[in-house]
């Protein structure tokens, strides 16, 4: 079985898209769900202020043989500086993604 889920919201208006996934799998005894989200935002900047925030990246692995049980999580930050019809824009975004994976109540009762 596999269930999935698309979402993108546009804001031309206010510079921002936010694009966001979700797929769960039950597959050969185990239940995986995977989740990607990615965002930016779009600002325009004066001139004197062209010094760019910090990236940023945050990775978590967790592995769980108790609970049968494995976690995975990345998170990636960052700007980018562009010129667009002489205006100077500050472009941030954000990029993430989260993966579970978990035995099935099938194969938990099998084994355990």
């Amino acid at each position: 079985m596999r269930d999935l889920l698309y979402k993108n919201l546009t804001s031309i208006d206010r510079g921002r898209k936010i694009i966001a996934s979700s797929e769960v799998v039950d597959k050969e005894g185990i239940h995986s769900v995977v989740r990607r989200h990615f965002a930016y935002i779009i600002k325009q900047i004066p001139e004197a202020s062209v010094e760019k925030p910090k990236s940023y990246l945050y990775v978590l692995k967790e592995i769980n043989s108790k609970e049968k049980r494995e976690r995975f999580f990345c998170k990636i930050k960052g700007t980018i500086i562009a010129v667009h019809n002489g205006k100077i824009l500050l472009i941030a975004f954000v990029h993430t993604l989260r993966v579970q994976l978990t035995a099935s109540i099938k194969l938990s009762e099998q084994i355990g």
